[in-house]
């Protein structure tokens, strides 16, 4: 009786948790308990995914459920299961919340239809967050999508608690001063990103009463978490570039989102075609160092954008038809990132190849965009033809051409062996003096995107339309995801973004063979245990029988 007792106290004092599942789908990574153990007050989760769901949405709330259970053992978390039905749709809508419908076709032929919100809400300490728990990727299939939202289901709940959290708002810099498009086409942009970061615009050269200064801090960007280069069109000086580097040394993340050549769209809109040479930007060495390479060229792929075309003959009454821009590819993603995880194609226009360079270098690089296996690189000088929409297909036989690229790693400085440039001054906020260069970076991290379109945002009769959305087309790609990862990524010091990399296998039935085999498995299902229980039943009833 003694070890009983001393048993069932010994399970209420000491947790003992072991998964034994394959993909470790009832764990928690080491961050995510570490950032519940630093909870000091109750977490309120209130599940929003209720009502008649069908076995995958069944699969999803239960997959939710778990991992609350999960979180409850090592912070302090009460779970609520709110029933939509006595919720009004303002209030929901009041909140952000937009209900998915769902259309069924039952055994007797008829179409059920079903309203689902698929979310969660967080509350901690009087703030509260929002966690999405269905994502709908584009182009996969219902059991795909399902799939994937339960392989984000820690890091969805993680992001959450992390943003209320914080206590103070980190600030990610986007550079200006070298022709990069202005603030209406870069304001989807700061957008998505202001949920998570105060997002600051800026020149490195900084102007004051319109006359601008002859000294750079070198220590201008020390403050923010990360610094975007999007899209820029005129040179770098060399104390920017000095600033920059030095600014990785001392452990800062870059997003470079540049194009290797110019062009004019302008000109192509009005005269059908644009020259398009080299893009001279200052930054060649500089990446080369950190180990990698935007080539001058022009990538073309089969698989890309429609543009409408005026097919008719008669100037009068024009027939607008869409053909096929290979100017304008979409990018695959990669499934070994983070950050392009069960991501959806991105959207881009005008986009150069990348090299991986100096193998060597420590640096781990990994393949975040890619195009298809039909693509073709167009060297430069040359130029784009609107009429150019039936390109010989033969040309087109690269695969897989790398558009965007993570590195991470200690990044050597391109100013090792060089001396300070003469305009730039090393001063700290507390008057401290630093002339020497840093030659090599604590681990660091840097994304590179051939091309300055993806981030971008077009507008239309001044109304922003969103990053990664076709107008024509009526179609939205995962630009804005891309975006909002790779920032994360760079300014992940927790390490809550590698939960993204969580993978849940995916096992489907066969539905033919179910369907077929129903009858058989149902007999089969019924059977089986009636016999086993009697054959256990009887050998038991032997067994004593002998022995008596």
């Amino acid at each position: 009786m003694g070890c009983v007792v001393a048993a069932y106290v010994a399970a209420h004092v000491w947790v003992v948790r072991w998964d034994m599942t394959d993909d470790k789908h009832y764990s928690l990574s080491e961050a995510s308990k570490n950032l519940l153990r630093s909870t000091d007050a109750p977490i309120d989760i209130t599940i929003l995914l209720q009502g008649d769901l069908n076995s995958g949405f069944r699969r999803l709330k239960k997959a939710t459920e778990e991992t609350i259970a999960e979180m409850d053992v090592y912070g302090d978390v009460q779970c609520t299961k709110d029933n939509v039905q006595g919720i009004s749709a303002d209030s929901l809508s009041s909140l952000g919340l937009s209900p998915i419908v769902i259309h069924e076709r039952e055994q007797n032929g008829k179409t059920a239809q079903t309203t689902v919100y698929p979310y969660a809400l967080m509350e901690y300490k009087g703030k509260r967050a929002i966690v999405t728990l269905l994502k709908n990727t584009r182009g996969l299939s219902g059991e795909e999508n399902l799939n994937a939202s339960i392989e984000q289901l820690e890091f969805a709940f993680m992001e959450a608690l992390h943003l209320l959290q914080q206590k103070e708002t980190p600030r990610v810099a986007i550079l200006e001063g070298h022709g990069e498009p202005d603030e209406a086409h870069t304001y989807d942009l700061m957008n998505v990103l202001s949920k998570y970061f105060q997002v600051d615009r800026g020149s490195i050269n900084v102007q004051r009463d319109n006359v601008q200064c002859t000294k750079v801090d070198a220590h201008i960007l020390d403050g923010y978490k990360a610094v975007l280069v999007v899209n820029p069109q005129r040179p770098f000086s060399e104390e920017e570039r000095f600033v920059i580097d030095q600014y990785i040394m001392r452990g800062g993340s870059v997003l470079w989102s540049i194009n290797g050549v110019q062009f004019s769209e302008d000109v192509l809109q009005r005269e059908g075609f644009t020259p398009v040479v080299p893009l001279e930007l200052g930054l060649t060495d500089m990446l080369f160092k950190y180990g990698v390479r935007v080539n001058p060229a022009l990538v073309q792929d089969v698989q890309c954008l429609p543009i409408p075309v005026n097919v008719s003959s008669d100037p009068s009454q024009p027939n607008l038809q869409p053909m096929p821009w290979t100017y304008a590819p979409l990018l695959l993603t990669s499934e070994g990132s983070p950050i392009t995880r069960n991501m959806g194609q991105v959207m881009s226009t005008f986009v150069s190849p990348l090299d991986a360079v100096g193998g060597e270098d420590g640096i781990e690089k990994r393949i975040l965009l890619a195009t298809s296996t039909a693509s073709h690189v167009t060297a430069t000088p040359g130029e784009v033809d609107l009429n150019d929409l039936n390109p010989d297909m033969r040309l087109f036989r690269y695969e897989y051409v790398p558009i965007a690229v993570s590195l991470e790693g200690s990044f050597k400085s391109v100013f090792a062996h060089r001396m300070i440039p003469e305009n730039v001054q090393c001063t700290m906020d507390n008057g401290q003096s630093t002339q020497d260069i840093i030659k090599q970076s604590v681990k660091t991290r840097q994304v590179v995107i051939g091309s300055g379109s993806v981030l971008l945002n077009e507008t239309q009769r001044g109304q922003t339309i969103p990053m990664g959305y076709d107008r024509y087309s009526g179609m939205q790609f995962s630009n804005r995801d891309l975006a909002v990862n790779a920032v994360l990524w760079l300014t992940d010091s927790e390490g809550l973004i590698s939960l993204r990399e969580k993978s849940v296998a995916l096992r489907l039935l066969n539905d033919k063979r179910a369907h077929d085999q129903r009858a058989q498995v149902q007999t089969v299902s019924t059977v089986t245990p009636v016999l086993l229980l009697a054959l256990i039943g009887g050998t038991v009833f032997v067994i004593r029988r002998r022995y008596e």
